[in-house]
């Protein structure tokens, strides 16, 4: 990895980058290369994950080593996401944590991070036009964004030239007067398990409002600090951008805590739009911040006090039973794209459009696949993998599979729409039945059990409902 040490004249001998093609398809040398990756020894490791690429296994990778055209963006960028994942927003508490995770598509890079409570989930995309010279190359790496890297951006000036190196050494920043390199580190667990949850539920949401730039920088002006508390507010669209409510309204997006935003305050005078995600009802939400080069996303849960890696949203997708044979199928043909054709995979593994979702799932549910508001399509980062992850990480699943392999679901009578799944001690029956208005399908299921009537679908069915849906082979 190069990272320029002296006088500004050594920056302007570069050339403007030219995207290197996104293989669509099966590509040489991936699988053998995800092999050597397992064999590497903890799943969280990401020493292998950047020699991933199109090609092959590659011993010296580079993602990126060129110049930005916004310094200034892409510093303040960088730098909010290190706000994000150095955050506790649910009763603040400031950690240390700033480690995100770096993926390279052939024509943009991206950077995730997870805010220490894990509750909000936040991606700085920089775009082809974000980039002044340099080639992108492919893969995923995990690093630190540390003192003296923060040092760095912190100190940029609109005019000055910064260049950004991404590759086998992990991370290094330089402008004429300073630089730093940040090594490679381990991704924590959990964000594994909320980046998939993170996938689903953002692929669920759908644009409520859209802002131009003096709308969307007077909405970011009025977010509170990240110390303010988690009050529920509804985020009401208007003719002039968005009305910050205290009662719900129609059309409007809850959104519980709306100090979980504040981050993106640091690039207030870059904002060149805004975009606004919710549900019909109460739940996650997001917003994606449109910038000259980039875009940065911020996912919110329903709750501050919920972690997107508790949300349970993948449940239902990762039931099938031909799941997990369909994902490495689906697996084989991926070559970090930017934007996952699903219509094309089907026809290169020869699976059905629904079988290709649930295998889509699956990857998700491991951490290689993510979604894209902006784009409405799922995107390929590659992690270490690891088969038990799903059962391990999903445990109302694996219950739900030991309860229909036990015989414990008892239709109430042929052809009736309800069940009763039987408990280990007598008393612990929960009953299952089906809304009678409702569309085929888990989501038309409801349990008698402690946790539905506590929590419904609202953090994914519980193990009651997969067992009847495994058992009688709902539409998942």
């Amino acid at each position: 990895m190069h990272t320029p040490t002296s006088a500004p004249r050594q920056f302007l001998g570069h050339t403007r980058a030219h995207a290197l093609p996104v293989a669509l398809g099966r590509t040489e040398g991936v699988a053998e290369a995800r092999a050597a990756a397992g064999r590497s020894g903890t799943a969280l490791e990401l020493a292998l994950a950047p020699a991933l690429t199109p090609a092959g296994l590659d011993a010296t990778p580079s993602f990126f080593a060129g110049f930005v055209a916004h310094p200034l963006v892409l510093a303040r960028g960088l730098l909010a996401l290190a706000d994000v994942a150095a955050t506790r927003y649910f009763q603040y508490v400031p950690t240390t944590q700033r480690d995100p995770v770096l993926t390279a598509h052939g024509d943009r890079l991206r950077a995730e991070v997870f805010s220490a409570c894990n509750g909000v989930y936040a991606r700085l995309d920089l775009l082809s036009a974000g980039f002044e010279s340099g080639e992108i190359g492919f893969g995923t790496t995990n690093v630190d964004l540390g003192v003296a890297s923060r040092s760095v951006l912190s100190a940029v000036r609109r005019t000055e030239l910064l260049h950004l190196a991404v590759g086998e050494y992990g991370l290094g920043i330089a402008t004429p007067e300073h630089q730093s390199r940040e090594r490679p580190v381990e991704m924590p667990e959990r964000w594994i398990r909320a980046l998939g949850n993170v996938a689903e539920l953002h692929r669920r949401l759908s644009v409520r409002a859209t802002l131009d730039a003096a709308a969307a920088r007077a909405f970011l002006g009025a977010v509170p600090p990240a110390t303010a508390s988690g009050r529920t507010v509804w985020l009401v669209p208007s003719r002039g951008g968005i009305r910050i409510a205290h009662r719900p309204a129609a059309g409007a997006v809850s959104v519980a805590g709306l100090h979980r935003l504040s981050a993106a305050r640091r690039l207030l005078p870059h904002v060149t739009g805004l975009a606004l995600y919710g549900f019909d009802a109460a739940g996650a939400s997001a917003i994606e911040i449109r910038l000259p080069g980039a875009r940065l996303t911020l996912g919110l849960t329903a709750e501050p006090w919920r972690g997107h890696s508790g949300e349970g949203a993948l449940l239902t997708a990762l039931a099938g039973d031909s799941v997990l044979a369909d994902a490495e199928r689906v697996s084989a043909e991926l070559g970090f794209e930017a934007i996952l054709d699903l219509s094309r995979l089907a026809g290169r593994t020869g699976l059905s459009p629904a079988r290709v979702r649930g295998a889509v799932a699956v990857l998700a549910a491991s951490g290689r696949v993510g979604w894209d508001l902006a784009e409405d399509a799922y995107f390929h980062r590659e992690l270490p993998d690891d088969p038990a992850r799903v059962d391990r990480d999903h445990p109302r699943l694996s219950a739900a599979r030991a309860l229909a392999a036990a015989g414990r679901v008892v239709a109430a009578s042929p052809g009736a729409e309800s069940w009763t799944v039987r408990g280990a001690d007598p008393g612990s029956d929960s009953v299952v039945r089906r809304d009678p208005h409702g569309a085929p399908g888990v989501e038309s299921l409801s349990c008698s059990c402690a946790w539905g009537l506590r929590h419904g679908t609202d953090r994914g069915p519980c193990k009651h409902v997969l067992a009847v849906a495994i058992v009688t082979e709902e539409p998942l």
